[in-house]
């Protein structure tokens, strides 16, 4: 089986809210695709429930998408306490945290029900499974507690 970089981390070691950059992949014709950490509560102490959770999905994927340059993909964490984001090339992790504490105080502050894309029948997979109520409380506690581009050492972005 290969090696997965997220199961050598030493989860206990960390203090979420942070940005870390997980790696750079180089492809064949030189592109590069940076894969990010983005933990947003601390692991095996927290968990973000599923509709929470999936709501702030469907929004980061637009919100980052306009707010980093490049962005590919931000997939939640089984463990439901963050997510992967990757991009192309390889923006600094304070431009991520940045981009990421901008995205989460729009959830918190300006999203309505109306704005959370994919959460019909036809444009989402499991659309009963949403909570933007929760979405929002999560968005607060999470900012309250700030957002770091270091996860071992607390460097809250401004």
């Amino acid at each position: 089986m290969g090696k997965v970089e997220s199961f050598t981390l030493d989860h206990t070691k960390v203090k979420a809210p942070y940005v870390r950059l997980i790696t750079v992949e180089q492809g064949k014709k030189g592109d590069q695709i940076s894969n990010f950490d983005l933990r947003l509560v601390q692991p095996n102490e927290n968990a973000i429930p599923t509709g929470g959770l999936h709501t702030v999905e469907h929004l980061l994927a637009s919100l980052l998408r306009d707010r980093i340059d490049g962005y590919i993909d931000c997939s939640p964490f089984g463990c439901r306490t963050g997510f992967h984001l990757l991009v192309w090339g390889t923006p600094s992790t304070t431009e991520v945290a940045k981009a990421l504490k901008s995205s989460l105080e729009e959830i918190r502050d300006n999203i309505e029900w109306k704005d959370v894309p994919g959460t019909t029948i036809k444009t989402c997979g499991n659309y009963r499974d949403h909570s933007l109520f929760s979405a929002k409380e999560w968005c607060k506690k999470i900012l309250n507690e700030g957002v770091s581009d270091d996860p071992f050492n607390r460097n809250v972005v401004e």
